[in-house]
């Protein structure tokens, strides 16, 4: 419980950073934080040392905590880092938005070998395939290929898919997709880019491939993201 609480926190605390309800660019003290979400200062501490270790704010000695101005002027769409669920559902966002979805392909199909290696599982254990395609208002930016093993999640279903699966996760497993492997890089586009993500055949495609965990360290999910390269934008904060 004490995990969630800082998670909310976090959560709600960039959601008003993004709404600039810190006009001043500054947070207002522990105490004054411990009061406004009537939690214990340690939650409040370590809610702010996950938000420092991610580059979203600073702390300046005697001064205060401070939001980062470069995570406000470089915002991605990739807003991984808070703590929770790593579901593009979760942590994909424009100015404040979250994305749409809308289901392409969802059936049962035999695991490939590459499958079997990547999600543990065996030649027989079945899975699901899932193609979603994700907008910004009217505006396709991604293209979302993932494989699930049935056994993980038998009551998986259409309308679950279109929201966020991995909150269903937290719901019917008790567990967190906290965990990821992402290989990024980019390539021609497709036919099938072009025709979903409104490129024309000289643009490119960012791709996002990789395996997401639940907490225990069992595979989940092998997904493949398919993006428009407008929307391809990462920020990365690294201590020297």
């Amino acid at each position: 419980m004490a995990e969630l609480i800082y998670q909310q926190i976090i959560g709600d605390l960039k959601e008003k950073i993004f709404a600039q309800k810190f006009p001043d660019m500054k947070l207002p003290d522990e105490r004054s934080l411990a009061e406004s979400y009537d939690v214990s200062r340690s939650s409040i501490k370590r809610a702010l040392s996950r938000m420092a270790n991610d580059g979203i704010i600073f702390k300046k000695r005697g001064s205060g905590t401070f939001i980062n101005p470069l995570y406000l002027k470089n915002e991605s769409v990739f807003n991984y880092g808070s703590g929770k669920n790593l579901g593009v559902s979760d942590n994909f966002k424009l100015n404040g938005e979250k994305p749409t979805v809308k289901v392409l392909d969802f059936n049962v199909v035999r695991p490939t070998e590459e499958l079997q290696r990547d999600l543990f599982i065996q030649p027989e254990d079945f899975v699901y395939k899932i193609e979603r395609l994700r907008f910004f208002d009217d505006q396709p930016f991604m293209i979302e290929t993932g494989y699930i093993p049935i056994k993980l999640l038998p009551k998986l279903s259409s309308s679950i898919l279109e929201k966020s699966i991995f909150e269903y996760v937290q719901q019917e497993l008790k567990q967190s997709v906290s965990k990821s492997f992402m290989s990024v890089y980019a390539e021609p586009s497709t036919a099938h880019d072009q025709e979903l993500l409104q490129l024309t055949p000289t643009e490119p495609t960012g791709v996002m491939e990789g395996i997401f965990f639940l907490d225990n360290g069992t595979p989940l999910e092998f997904s493949n993201m398919r993006l428009h390269y407008k929307y391809m934008k990462f920020n990365s904060f690294v201590s020297l």
